[in-house]
């Protein structure tokens, strides 16, 4: 891989992660006024219209093959993965969605690991998933011992990440076909949005203008559907075809923590030692994790070191 363009994979990884991380401070803020599928579905659907003003030319596929990656992404990566986290959110605590959600990249490690070429687990990132997963337990439930486990909420909450899964996967052979970034994230959104046509009769659907007239629920719904939908997805889609699915899927871990960093900041929630020891952990065992080739072995550390003696004897 080149380097430049290996760099330009992991700052977009950063910058979606960082968007997303926040996002649960817009959601919040709307669910006064809107569904959580109301929320979604308006999302996505500004979202759209916002790939197709910036590529409005269609994506054709040449086989029903293909076309069927785009359909199982939609109903996947949009409709699928969104409802079944904000059924979750109805039965149990959002601080065990937050922690279970984001073990995401070990469940897309194993789906790669059967599906894809070239990306194999290793011992580096199950370490790395470990020590991200202790930091992620420790910032959900900040130290308290009450687990308080709900079995339909927390099943629920587990089936979210292996949808995304799936969802990682099927980008990544999407992103083989070479289709443009953004016509194939506005077709991915299409479907998703297909597929929530028939949530609307059994959720409910209230065209409420007034609701956006409030500055406020009009700046979260854009920021959420051109943000963290239009923008995010697109720069996310284009970090896996760069750097793989499981290299990029690794950056998940970092959500936990820049949401605690946010809610912080905008919602001036207190931070304890619990959450900051969480954080350490998540964040070492996502460098771990992202170490594709795994740790370096005793050789090539001796060369390691011989060079950089060279360079210091040189100087």
């Amino acid at each position: 891989m080149d380097q430049h363009k290996g760099t330009a994979g992991h700052l977009l990884s950063i910058v979606t992660i960082l968007i997303w991380g926040t996002t649960f401070i817009s959601t919040k803020l709307l669910l006064t006024d809107f569904s959580p599928f109301e929320i979604l579905l308006f999302r996505f659907l500004i979202g759209y219209v916002v790939l197709f003003l910036l590529y409005p030319r269609p994506v054709r596929t040449k086989t029903f093959k293909e076309e069927w990656l785009f359909i199982s992404a939609g109903l996947c990566g949009v409709t699928l993965y969104f409802l079944i986290e904000n059924i979750a959110l109805t039965y149990t605590l959002a601080s065990h969605v937050g922690v279970i959600v984001s073990i995401a990249p070990f469940f897309t490690a194993v789906m790669a690991h059967f599906f894809l070429e070239g990306e194999k687990l290793t011992a580096p990132f199950m370490i790395g998933f470990a020590l991200a997963l202790t930091g992620i337990v420790l910032i959900g439930f900040n130290g308290s011992l009450n687990l308080d486990l709900n079995p339909v909420g927390d099943l629920l909450a587990f089936l979210a990440p292996a949808v995304w899964a799936v969802y990682s996967v099927l980008m990544r052979k999407i992103s083989g076909l070479n289709h443009h970034n953004i016509g194939a994230t506005r077709k991915v959104f299409f479907y998703g949005l297909l597929f929530m046509l028939p949530v609307i009769r059994v959720d409910g659907f209230h065209p409420n203008l007034d609701r956006f007239y409030n500055l406020s629920n009009l700046a979260n719904l854009l920021y959420l559907a051109i943000g963290a939908s239009a923008i995010c997805f697109v720069t996310w889609n284009r970090a896996v075809s760069i750097l793989g699915v499981v290299t990029t899927s690794v950056y998940i871990y970092l959500v936990p923590v820049i949401s605690v960093a946010a809610s912080a900041l905008f919602l001036h929630e207190p931070i304890t030692s619990a959450t900051l020891a969480g954080a350490f952990l998540t964040l070492i065992g996502s460098y771990i994790s992202e170490r594709k080739h795994g740790l370096i072995g005793k050789r090539e550390l001796r060369k390691t070191i011989r060079s950089a003696q060279s360079s210091m004897e040189t100087k």
